[in-house]
This record gives structure tokens, C-alpha cells and sequence, in this order.
């Protein structure tokens, strides 16, 4: 195979597919707790890829399990959450605030690891802070978004998501390959699954038909195509490039895609908290 001189194609393939699975995971008429489902069934076919790719020879030593076990669980948690924060909210909103997570990673590398701040680091951080205080204001500015339902789930997604940042650099110390953390991180998606179902009120009416599950599936693999791709961009590739395309570049698409569905000219709050979120990334990713 030829993935080491391909990583730039992978880490196109993750903004691509994020970038577009963002901004449409909000169109099926489906439950978000069965949502949820249909995503961590969609993460089977490329953990088998993974497991295949390493010849089924999965890490299973204690401290690896649990650190990707860690990951994965913290990861499949915020989806759960974000999926249920997209029936309160918009995506051109809530997802380049999601995309501020890692200020949560740079505050707890900077606690528990020890690592500096930049200056750099302290503008994204500074950025992160307006983008956070835009979103909320955008509430009383714009008649479109009303209630703060979105802007708790949101906030709860990015910590999820900071945290897991964190954690996965611990597992990726202790692990000696990447597919191993993905194949952790597709088992935790599919443990959480009962929970799922457990939450879903099915005294309400489910949609069944085509833009139900079967629209959702389709949506929802890209986010798994773009986990695993972004397995080798990391692995391969140069990370001054892959997380900007990754983490501020898929944001983008996701935010004018969704612009474009909604038909939505953004206030000046969420304009300015987009383009400070989205910044604050770019930041982020060559600290």
C-alpha cells in the first residue's frame, strides 16, 4: 500500500467528509438518540478496515485498552450529546463552537503535562473566550435561534471533546499503532448503544421510512470515513497541515454548507463568534 505518501489525500478525504457530514447531520426526520445508533453502527465497516490493516493483531495490553477505551468512550459521549444539540440549534452555529475544543486540551496538557503556552497559544485562547461569549449573545440578537438548549449541549460536546483530545495523547504514548485506538474507539461507540435506545421515547412516532434511517446511515458514515482517514493523515503525514484541514477547514464547509440550506445571513455576534472560533483553531493546530 502506498498510505505513506499518500497522507495529504487522507487528511482531504477527513475535511471533506467531516466538512459535509456537519452541515447535513441535521436534515433526517430520525430521532438523535437513534441517530446516535445508526452512527455507531456506521463505525463497524471501517474498524474491520483497521483491524484488517494490522492483521488483527489489536493492542490488548491493560493500559492501552483502557487510555483508547478512554478516548473512544469521551468521543462516542459527545456525539450522543451533539446529535440531540442539532434539534435545538443550527449547525452553521454549533459547530465551528464545538470546534473550540481545544482549548480544553491545551488547559489540561498545560496542568497535567506541564507543557507551555505561546503567545500564540494565549490569542487562541483569548479567541476562544469571544467566540464562546458571541455564541451566547447570538441568542437576544437573532430571532432565528431562540432558548440556550443548543448552547449547553455545545458546551458540553467541546468538553467532551477537549478532554478526549487529551486523553488520546496519553493512548497514542502507549499504543504502537493508530488502528488500535480506532478499533477502541468503534467498540466504545457500540457499547454506548443501549444507552441510546434506552433514551429514545418510541411512545412518539419514529420516521422508518427512507430520509429516516437509511438517509441518516449514509450522512453518518462520512464522519467514520473521515475518523479512519484521518488514522493515517496523522500517522503519515505532517501535522502542521493535517489538523488545520481537519479541525478549522471541515468547520468552514460545514458552516456554509449549512448557510446555504437555511438560507441564513449570520448576525454580527455569530459572525464574529464564527470567524473567532474557526481562528482560534488555526491557532491551536500549529501549537
Amino acid at each position: 500500500m502506498t498510505k505513506k505518501h499518500n497522507w495529504l489525500a487522507y487528511a482531504l478525504v477527513t475535511m471533506v467528509t467531516w466538512g459535509i457530514w456537519g452541515a447535513f447531520s441535521e436534515v433526517p426526520d430520525y430521532p438523535a438518540t437513534l441517530t446516535y445508533v445508526v452512527w455507531a453502527i456506521s463505525m463497524i465497516p471501517c474498524a474491520l478496515a483497521a483491524l484488517v490493516n494490522i492483521k488483527f493483531k489489536l493492542d490488548i495490553r491493560p493500559k492501552s485498552v483502557a487510555l483508547s477505551m478512554g478516548v473512544g468512550l469521551l468521543g462516542a459521549a459527545g456525539q450522543l450529546i451533539l446529535f440531540e444539540a442539532l434539534k435545538h440549534g443550527p449547525a452553521y452555529l454549533i459547530f465551528p463552537m464545538i470546534s473550540v475544543a481545544p482549548i480544553v486540551t491545551v488547559i489540561l496538557s498545560t496542568i497535567f503535562l506541564k507543557e507551555r503556552v505561546s503567545r500564540l497559544g494565549i490569542l487562541g485562547i483569548i479567541l476562544a473566550f469571544v467566540a464562546l461569549v458571541c455564541f451566547s449573545l447570538s441568542n437576544g440578537s437573532d430571532d432565528s435561534v431562540s432558548g440556550y438548549s443548543w448552547l449547553i449541549l455545545a458546551s458540553l460536546v467541546f468538553i467532551c471533546w477537549g478532554v478526549q483530545a487529551f486523553v488520546m495523547k496519553l493512548a497514542n504514548n502507549s499504543t504502537p499503532d493508530a488502528e488500535s485506538v480506532f478499533v477502541y474507539m468503534a467498540i466504545a461507540a457500540v457499547v454506548l448503544i443501549p444507552v441510546a435506545i434506552a433514551m429514545t421515547d418510541f411512545s412518539e412516532p419514529v420516521n422508518w421510512s427512507f430520509n429516516g434511517p437509511y438517509l441518516t446511515f449514509f450522512i453518518q458514515i462520512l464522519n467514520a470515513i473521515g475518523a479512519f482517514a484521518l488514522v493515517y493523515a496523522n500517522r503519515y503525514g505532517k501535522a502542521m497541515i493535517v489538523a488545520p484541514l481537519a479541525d478549522a477547514v471541515a468547520p468552514v464547509i460545514t458552516t456554509i454548507i449549512s448557510l446555504v440550506l437555511y438560507m441564513h445571513i449570520p448576525t454580527v455576534p455569530q459572525l464574529i463568534g464564527i470567524v473567532s472560533a474557526i481562528s482560534c483553531v488555526l491557532i491551536f493546530s500549529r501549537e
